[in-house]
């Protein structure tokens, strides 16, 4: 019967060097080769959950704020008794309403982004093996018109305050222009980082990134632009309904 005997002793590894180490890869956990794209996309979409909760309890606090300040009666000094200074203002209506047609379109065109950065990182295995192909795609600049239509959200927004104004209601004249000012102004603000995160993730592609480091980008990017279409329909529907 054959036996294997080896050509050194075994007592001799570990005294002049020591045993070779499995490589480490550059995974999250260090046991993969290649980094855990699912582990990181999970962790940044909780990280968006948090973010959008605390968004979420702001614009609560200012409903609140603003459906008790509407109901609460001023006294005044003067006459010593209690009046109702809520005031209307009368809203631009047809440019709010274009409004937000432009921003549930780029919601839409946002959507078309992250359909197709997750179905480009799904085939992109089957793109890697030799003689493979699956022949030349044509990729729609879904992104970029979603950028193009969020600053054509902020300039009517921009044309809207400029209409209230020219109607002679500032952020000082009664509450219920204070109160709109603030929510379109806070809402704005917020859209302003999407837009800001959006072109982010266009860099992203423009460096050459891998595909799943992308596919994070813009996929949570994509998720916060919903969410401020949402946003924005609520605020509409509370300053329509609400006064």
């Amino acid at each position: 019967m054959a036996t294997y005997i080896p050509t050194r002793p075994v007592h001799d590894i570990g005294h002049d060097q020591n045993p070779p180490m499995p490589p480490r890869g550059s995974g999250d956990d260090g046991r993969n080769e290649y980094p855990n794209y699912g582990a990181r996309l999970r962790r940044a979409r909780l990280g968006l959950i948090c973010g959008m909760i605390t968004v979420s309890m702001l614009f609560i606090s200012l409903t609140s704020a603003y459906i008790v300040r509407r109901g609460l009666p001023t006294f005044d000094t003067v006459k010593q008794g209690y009046f109702r200074d809520w005031g209307e203002v009368p809203l631009p209506w047809l440019l709010l309403g274009i409004n937000t047609a432009i921003l549930l379109t780029s919601s839409l065109t946002m959507e078309g982004a992250r359909r197709n950065i997750a179905r480009r990182a799904a085939l992109a295995p089957v793109k890697s093996i030799p003689g493979v192909s699956l022949g030349d795609e044509k990729n729609f600049p879904w992104l970029a018109i979603t950028v193009i239509l969020g600053f054509g959200f902020l300039l009517g927004q921009w044309l809207a305050w400029g209409e209230i104004k020219a109607r002679g209601f500032f952020v000082n004249t009664n509450p219920d222009a204070s109160f709109i000012y603030l929510l379109t102004a806070a809402h704005a603000l917020h859209l302003t980082g999407g837009i800001i995160a959006m072109i982010w993730a266009g860099i992203t592609s423009l460096l050459q990134r891998p595909i799943e480091a992308r596919r994070i980008a813009i996929d949570i990017t994509a998720w916060y632009w919903h969410f401020m279409a949402v946003l924005w329909i609520y605020i509409f529907a509370l300053i329509a309904f609400v006064r």
